[in-house]
């Protein structure tokens, strides 16, 4: 015990993950504590709320078992994270203890979780292309060095598959030293094995941070902190390029609900607290480049949508934050498309920062323009099909209905191929020409 230590045997109630103390003097927002459990184990909890010299200390861990007799040792410390580049190709959960087998580290220094915010005038703009894989998201949905984008899937909807494709798969278009941090939320046993064995099977360049549904529900708000703490570190402290992966945000956000209501604060939209739209922020906005640095933090957080309603709190307040949006579409998975990404409502606001000449290729902006524009068109037109049937339609019509089919079972669809972002931008120039519509549309 550390002279700077204090010891408080006050607890005067126990109410799920809270403990309340009483007479306590002194004590930080944000204080880690110690509990010595009767049965020998010892739990880290913070200090998350003072009143007067009543303190309310949210537990890291199971408080069954525990009585109002455990002594509770205030450390005068915040919460931190052990940063150091021996982090990478390990997995830890979500309070940052190595699950892989592997012993513990010597870190280089240690960190709060909650990190440093970075000034916005110091915030240099988002640019050059990261490459995922998938023609989707590299041709029309550019995700750019700095950027964060969010996906929104639906209940059902390979999310899982297509997070496995971009660990399996995300580099920089232009080549460098490049880190994928991944985080996994509440994940079910069928989920836990199925991305272990996909992080076993990558060459390098990951830290993992997998949090299981049937452990405790603070390490769920936890685990994305000490991600972010470790991606700031690797990117701003050592030059990296971080591509931060998190999944499921809707599982975080049912986590801070469950928080909430257990410390009986005032519930906002849907049950969520108030505070839910500052608390995605304090994760969403620590993405970014710093001006005069060479690493960078990218985003790239998946949102399950409760009932497919795009306009609930996590999605809608989610948007807000965000710099865009990759939807997922329960038509297209159905009709066997992978990945099934929707391209008319996804958006990359930062896309023209991370394509072009220099970047990917001169000719990035038309083709995707007119690939835009004939596939929305072809869309459009199969609601008339619905009503009058093909025989019905012109014969352009039909030639752009055709395209619409072609888009989606050769450009959409790809299954397990990787493709590059000349391969997708190939494609998608093939796909024009085969159909007489790049000369018909000129540089439009």
């Amino acid at each position: 015990m550390r002279l700077s230590d204090h010891v408080y045997r006050t607890v005067s109630s126990i109410r799920g993950p809270l403990v309340f103390l009483d007479n306590v003097r002194q004590a930080r927002f944000g204080e880690v504590v110690r509990i010595h459990a009767p049965d020998g184990e010892t739990i880290d909890g913070e200090v998350i709320r003072i009143d007067g010299d009543t303190v309310l200390v949210q537990v890291f861990g199971e408080t069954r078992g525990l009585d109002t007799a455990v002594p509770v040792i205030f450390s005068d410390a915040v919460k931190r994270a052990p940063l150091s580049t021996a982090a990478i190709d390990r997995i830890f959960n979500g309070s940052f203890l190595p699950i892989d087998g592997e012993p513990p580290y010597v870190p280089d220094r240690w960190a709060p979780i909650s990190g440093t915010p970075i000034n916005p005038v110091a915030r240099a703009r988002p640019q050059d292309c990261i490459e995922t894989g998938y023609t989707t998201i590299d041709a029309l949905t550019t995700l750019v060095r700095g950027q964060k984008l969010p996906i929104f899937s639906c209940a059902g909807l390979p999310a899982k598959e297509m997070v496995a494709g971009i660990l399996r798969n995300a580099r920089l278009a232009g080549g460098g030293e490049f880190v994928v941090v991944f985080v996994a939320l509440g994940m079910t046993h069928h989920e836990y094995s199925f991305y272990l064995e996909v992080l076993g099977g990558m060459q390098g360049g990951f830290a993992a941070f997998v949090n299981r549904a049937d452990e405790p529900v603070i390490e769920r708000l936890l685990a994305p902190r000490f991600g972010l703490a470790l991606a700031e570190y690797l990117a701003f402290s050592r030059g990296m390029d971080v591509l931060v992966l998190i999944t499921d945000m809707t599982n975080y956000c049912d986590a801070l609900r469950e928080v909430s209501t257990a410390r009986e604060e005032l519930p906002g939209r849907r049950g969520y607290p108030g505070y839910l739209y500052s608390d995605l922020a304090s994760l969403y906005e620590r993405a970014g480049r710093i001006r005069g640095m060479a690493g960078s933090v990218t985003m790239l957080p998946v949102v399950t949508m409760p009932e497919d309603d795009i306009t609930h709190p996590i999605p809608d307040l989610t948007g807000y934050i965000t710099e865009g949006q990759i939807v997922l579409s329960r038509d297209l998975h159905q009709r066997g498309i992978f990945p099934p990404v929707d391209v008319l409502p996804s958006l990359s606001r930062l896309m023209q920062h991370g394509i072009g000449e220099g970047r990917t290729r001169e000719d990035h902006r038309r083709i995707a323009n007119l690939l835009y524009r004939h596939y929305a068109r072809g869309r459009d037109l199969r609601r008339l099909e619905a009503i009058v049937g093909r025989d019905g339609m012109t014969g352009r019509d039909r030639h752009m209905l055709d395209f619409a089919d072609a888009f989606e079972g050769e450009l959409v669809h790809q299954g397990e191929e990787r493709r590059t972002v000349d391969e997708s931008l190939d494609e998608g120039l093939a796909l024009l020409c085969r159909f007489s519509l790049d000369a018909r549309e000129g540089g439009a």
